[in-house]
């Protein structure tokens, strides 16, 4: 099976592709490498998937634009060997602070990309779409868990929006051409990797260094951490069955165990080893006081099963920083 990952260079589209490389399939990864972060890490990430290869010929990487740079993805989709059998699009900008600040650019990357990719694969008769949306998009709801069933018509960021703009476009395009859409709903995912401005990967760096950690609000707040190894086993689960299928479905990965911020700061104070010091701050605008993944559809559906707790999970993100570290990159 040839499979097209847009933000292949990415913290959840670089484990994605050494997975199905490894199984076997081809891969066609896409990134644009912007400077959402440093690039240097997605090319990092890039050279490791190449190295972890069972046969490198068997990957592809393209650097191109979703929106702007349709000339490289039409003639990937216009060639039979390199055509996808399947697209898994996580391409986007991520983040609920900054899309408050650039809207604008969330939009543009997130809707319209998104837009154009399922255009592109309406018109040479690429089928199975597999997207990347968000727990953001059940916004500030306070009953949990949260279920695939639960009204999703509150979004307090841009980005919660863009992402519920995609799954309304997977159903469009599901309803006009016989798209089959899976929508998957990303609870927090950490683990190697991970994207430097993201809490778990931030605070245990300002640990490491003895510079104070931003709080917001009270530590009352909970995620629902899910760990990188049982989100891809969940996304190579949708690729699967959305190959097989013609419907449109939509599924939590998460843990289905939240943690509050003040346990998942005594978590990382216990396994670095260090205290943290704590700059308090007001709660932050566009963020939410909880996720909380019901995984029941996707266990029943997918075979989904999380198994790495989160003590297990920061412990194995703390040895991967640290050797990190000690290689100075």
């Amino acid at each position: 099976m040839r499979v097209l990952v847009t933000g292949a260079a990415g913290f959840i589209g670089s484990r994605v592709s050494q997975a199905l490389l490894r199984r076997g399939d081809e891969v066609i990864g896409l990134d644009n490498f912007n400077p959402y972060y440093d690039p240097a890490i997605k090319r990092a990430n890039v050279e490791e998937i190449k190295r972890d290869a069972p046969d490198p010929a068997r990957f592809e990487m393209v650097q191109a634009d979703l929106v702007y740079d349709q000339g490289p993805l039409s003639a990937l989709f216009s060639e039979p060997g390199r055509r996808p059998d399947v697209v898994c699009h996580l391409a986007a900008w991520a983040g609920v602070r900054p899309s408050i600040q650039r809207p604008l650019q969330y939009q543009s990357v997130n809707v319209e990309g998104t837009m154009r990719l399922l255009e592109m694969c309406r018109s040479h008769g690429v089928r199975p779409f597999v997207f990347a949306s968000s727990s953001s998009v059940y916004g500030a709801r306070k009953e949990v868990p949260f279920r695939e069933t639960d009204p999703v018509d509150d979004p307090v960021s841009p980005y919660a929006a863009t992402k519920k703009a995609g799954e309304l476009l997977g159903y469009t395009w599901h309803h006009l051409y016989g798209m089959a859409f899976c929508g998957l709903r990303f609870f927090t995912v950490y683990g190697p990797r991970q994207r430097p401005e993201m809490a778990i990967h931030k605070f245990a760096v300002r640990i490491l260094d003895d510079q104070p950690i931003p709080l917001h609000g009270d530590g009352t707040s909970s995620r629902d951490y899910t760990y990188i190894d049982d989100c891809v086993a969940g996304v190579l689960a949708a690729i699967d069955r959305t190959v097989e299928a013609s419907d449109y479905r939509i599924y939590n990965l998460g843990n289905s165990t939240p943690t509050t911020l003040a346990d998942l700061v005594r978590l990382l104070e216990s396994t670095l080893g260090k205290k943290a010091r704590i700059h308090q701050l007001p709660d932050q605008p566009g963020d939410v006081p909880r996720t909380f993944a019901d995984i029941e559809r996707a266990r029943t559906e997918l075979g989904y099963s999380p198994r790495v707790p989160i003590e297990e999970g920061i412990r194995k993100f703390v040895d991967w920083l640290r050797q990190r570290r000690n290689r100075g990159s």
